[in-house]
């Protein structure tokens, strides 16, 4: 099942959308300040009115982007925000910038106690950006034949089960693929066994994205699952990295023995907007690879 010529051209422009509105012009509304570098909203770098800004802009993108991916807009207008968000994730600095700043055992436990529930944040984001989609789709009445991934939704009786374990499944494979994929230097501690230095950012954000389009491909395959789920997973996992980074006894032997930019795991390193964004980008690739995979084995054996 190859992508026409057209459909490539509506996917790209769809993700440049994204990128000039959310990752460009509205970039100055999330400019890190303070010598902070990281993009974030600790310390209400980013403040209630500009977070309803953001999640309105965010609602015009995804409608705009349906309408410009039609008739694919359902498929191909969610990448929009996402990849808006991308670009600040790729262009904002490291948590380890932030931990410089809090050398302090007791601030560092503030860091991440406020940390762990950003990602839900960015998620609201792409959430609205979803619905913009959805609200655009509505607008046109679209045809009401299901695609794929609201297939995958509807599972019956057993579509909460279905959806828990998806999202569990989709953490568990997450992070196992982040730990091989995002290690920087690697160094040896009695305690711990290893640490690990912080990783580049450009190394982050392709460690997330394949680890996330791997989940969404298992999940797809084995649990007939939407990349819905392993998009919410992204902020699930970065919930469980920076609760466990947190803990107070791991901080303060940290502090004592190691720099700033050395982490007991691997998604400790990795702020919640670098998860969230690569993270949902290849939820939706890895669903869609698992789909073109289902079509081919399909085609396959009817030939054969």
């Amino acid at each position: 099942m190859e992508l026409s010529f057209l459909t490539k051209l509506r996917i790209t422009a769809v993700l440049a959308l994204g990128i000039f509105v959310v990752g460009i012009l509205a970039w100055p509304m999330v400019r890190p300040g303070g010598g902070l570098e990281a993009v974030t909203a600790l310390g209400g770098a980013i403040n209630p009115a500009e977070a309803v800004v953001l999640i309105f802009l965010a609602l015009l993108v995804g409608l705009t982007a349906y309408f410009l991916s039609w008739p694919y807009g359902r498929q191909i207008g969610i990448l929009a925000v996402p990849a808006g968000l991308s670009i600040w994730a790729a262009r904002g600095g490291e948590i380890a910038r932030i931990l410089h700043l809090n050398p302090l055992v007791q601030q560092r436990q503030s860091v991440y106690h406020t940390l762990r529930w950003e990602g839900f944040f960015w998620l609201a984001v792409i959430a609205a950006g979803f619905s913009g989609v959805l609200l655009a789709q509505r607008m046109v009445s679209a045809s009401k034949q299901e695609t794929a991934d609201i297939k995958a939704v509807k599972l019956g009786l057993n579509k909460y089960l279905n959806a828990v374990i998806s999202v569990f499944a989709s953490v568990l494979i997450a992070q196992i693929c982040i730990s091989l994929l995002a290690k920087d230097t690697v160094m040896p501690d009695e305690k711990l066994g290893e640490v690990l230095g912080q990783p580049a950012v450009g190394q982050i954000c392709l460690a997330v994205l394949v680890a996330f389009a791997v989940a969404a491909y298992v999940v797809k395959r084995l649990l007939n699952s939407s990349y819905i789920w392993p998009a919410v997973a992204t902020a699930a996992l970065s919930f469980a990295a920076m609760s466990a980074a947190g803990r107070s006894n791991l901080l303060q032997y940290l502090v004592e023995n190691w720099p700033a930019s050395f982490y007991a795991r691997a998604v400790f390193a990795i702020l919640p907007l670098q998860m969230v964004a690569f993270g949902t980008l290849g939820s939706v690739v890895g669903f869609w690879l698992a789909v073109r995979y289902g079509y081919w084995k399909k085609y396959k054996s009817v030939r054969s």
